[in-house]
């Protein structure tokens, strides 16, 4: 099969956004076995069409994210997989040598048949940076300093005294990078330097309130990265939301438990403020946990004006982190139900045409 690139997979979708799946690798089980899995939820988006399949990079820290070295398992998922688009939501710059990114950027690019789209941020436990020899302090001025010399490299400029520059030669991959940020004025440089916009699930929120408390605030953090883009560059926008679909609406409440309970710890470390006596339901929209069936799922989904505006809407189980087998049961709901009556429709396929019944249709070829 021909790989379909990203920069040319929402040409050919038309104006429907791409729909994406995050794993942050967190299965409960021993590292081997959590990539495996991980794995096997790629492959099942792919087989289901979802567009897209994103990774965290996380160290140290096994309940936080289990996966150090993305590039080492995307370019295994690029080998396992034909189709889907291979990203990294994200990798911790400040972290890493910018010029050894660009090199595992650019061969996993290769490799993967020109399906790589490399996502970036300053983010990271705070514990994490004194191993790497950095102050987290710090983080902002040392992510903008390793962010130009990634971009210097992709680009093509020279790298040594001699002329010598990235090989093999990723050019294309300035076009897709995209950039985390929580704020309205890290969204304004990301806008003015061309990248896409990637927001968080779990951004501190305070505009709003109920189910679009979280869009609201993010669409503040839109319109400034929108307002500065250059003339002639598109906006994208990557908007992440948990999300877990279910058959059975008793299965819901002990779900959503089992989501704020792994919730609390980060909300807190975030200044997210959980009020004193919050209901289950109260926490459930505070800490952005959409768990139901695809009717109620589509109906809260929907009133999302962020999610149902956005290029890329990307889904993540996180942090309800559900066994394996209800995880990959959410997402083909989530392909054939959900993301349907959000606008999309798998690429190269008839809008008008129901994808359920086009599922079904393959799986008795």
């Amino acid at each position: 099969m021909t790989a379909e690139t990203p920069s040319t997979s929402r040409t050919a979708r038309g104006s429907g956004p791409r729909l994406g799946f995050f794993t942050r690798v967190l299965d409960d089980a021993p590292a081997a076995e959590r990539y495996r899995l991980a794995l096997e939820q790629i492959r099942t988006a792919e087989r289901l069409g979802f567009d897209s399949a994103w990774v965290a990079q996380h160290h140290f820290h096994e309940h936080e994210g289990g996966l150090p070295s993305p590039f080492v398992f995307l370019a295994h998922a690029a080998a396992h997989t034909e189709r889907i688009v291979l990203g990294t939501s994200i990798v911790t710059l400040p972290l890493e040598e910018p010029i050894r990114v660009a090199e595992d950027a650019a061969v996993l690019a290769l490799l993967s048949g020109d399906r790589f789209e490399l996502g970036v941020g300053s983010g990271g436990t705070p514990s994490s940076f004194p191993p790497f020899g950095h102050d987290p302090k710090e983080r902002g001025a040392i992510y903008a300093r390793h962010l130009a010399q990634l971009q210097s490299a992709l680009r093509g400029d020279g790298l040594t005294a001699d002329g010598g520059a990235l090989y093999p030669a990723a050019p294309r991959l300035l076009d897709t990078i995209w950039q985390a940020t929580f704020s309205a004025e890290g969204a304004a440089r990301i806008g003015a330097a061309g990248s896409g916009l990637m927001l968080s699930k779990s951004q501190p929120h305070t505009a709003g309130s109920g189910v679009t408390a979280l869009a609201d605030t993010q669409r503040l953090v839109i319109d400034a990265y929108e307002a500065a883009l250059p003339a002639g560059v598109a906006s994208r926008t990557f908007a992440s939301r948990g999300l877990v679909v279910v058959d059975d609406e008793a299965d819901v409440a002990e779900l959503v438990r089992r989501g704020i309970e792994r919730s609390l710890p980060s909300a807190r470390s975030l200044g997210i403020q959980v009020p004193d006596g919050a209901s289950d339901e109260e926490l459930r929209i505070l800490f952005d946990l959409h768990v139901g069936t695809p009717e109620q799922i589509i109906d809260e989904l929907s009133q999302d004006h962020v999610l149902t505006s956005s290029t890329d809407i990307v889904f993540q189980s996180h942090p309800v982190d559900p066994p394996h087998d209800v995880l990959l049961r959410s997402l083909e709901l989530i392909a054939t139900r959900v993301a349907p009556a959000l606008g999309w429709s798998p690429a190269g396929s008839d809008p008008r045409t129901s994808f359920a019944a086009a599922f079904a249709e393959e799986s008795h070829v």
